[in-house]
């Protein structure tokens, strides 16, 4: 193939580009670019059945809408949280829908996030807590969450149960999980590429202290509306 059918490949994709653009809503990209540059976003990510759709009606609304809620869409909201009484700061709460295949629509928000809410039940905790790791691990060794160290804060949901599992307990588990994880994915590493960060010190026993960014443990009852861990870490790291 010689230059000129290059030039006008090149041409006739250009043509086809700029047609697609002036097919694009003013509105909808306006909006695109606005999305893109929004550093107040706080995404809401965990298992299905967690308990996120619940915390996010709680934190815009102060109400539990009738108990569980299983969301297949994200919920996304720009709202003054519903406790705040002095300062009225809006932030923008994304609910990620928990399913393994529409997990990757964090990766649309990850970089807007100014923090990270990872739900955990803490009442249905042991048999999910090796997926619940699987999906952590992942959010940790994401490039975007690495270099922009976005904050993560691990809410054990459900604490209102009295047979709960507490949040060390919790904390600890999910160190092991990881541990193991860590282990066997380093072994494999040359064919995951998914993982684009190592996680942890080598050679030691992980912890969440080791950590790029900042990771967090907090408790938390969408029910009940006790989720002031959830209202504090929202207000430390969304400013006016």
């Amino acid at each position: 193939m010689d230059m000129e059918q290059w030039k006008e490949i090149l041409q006739e994709w250009m043509n086809k580009t700029a047609q697609q653009l002036r097919e694009i809503p003013i509105e909808q990209y306006l909006f695109g670019l606005f999305k893109r540059s929004k550093s107040d976003t706080i995404l809401v990510a965990g298992l299905s059945g967690s308990g996120k759709t619940v915390l996010f009606y709680q934190l815009r609304d102060g109400s539990a809408h009738q108990g569980t809620v299983t969301s297949m869409d994200p919920n996304e909201g720009t709202f003054v949280l519903h406790s705040e009484s002095s300062e009225k700061v809006k932030v923008c709460v994304v609910d990620v829908p928990g399913h393994s295949r529409l997990r990757p629509k964090l990766d649309e928000y990850l970089p807007q996030a100014a923090g990270l809410v990872f739900v955990v039940d803490a009442l249905d905790f042991l048999p999910n807590c090796r997926a619940a790791a699987e999906y952590l691990f992942e959010i940790l060794t994401k490039a975007t969450v690495v270099k922009k160290k976005v904050p993560v804060l691990i809410v054990c949901n459900k604490t209102d149960k009295v047979t709960a599992h507490t949040k060390e307990f919790i904390r600890k588990q999910l160190e092991k999980e990881i541990d193991k994880l860590r282990a066997s994915r380093t072994a494999i590493s040359a064919a995951d590429m998914s993982t684009e960060y190592a996680l942890g010190v080598a050679g030691e026993t992980f912890a969440f202290s080791q950590c790029h960014n900042k990771v967090s443990v907090g408790e938390s009852s969408g029910l009940t509306g006790d989720i002031s861990h959830v209202e504090q870490f929202i207000r430390e790291h969304v400013r006016s």
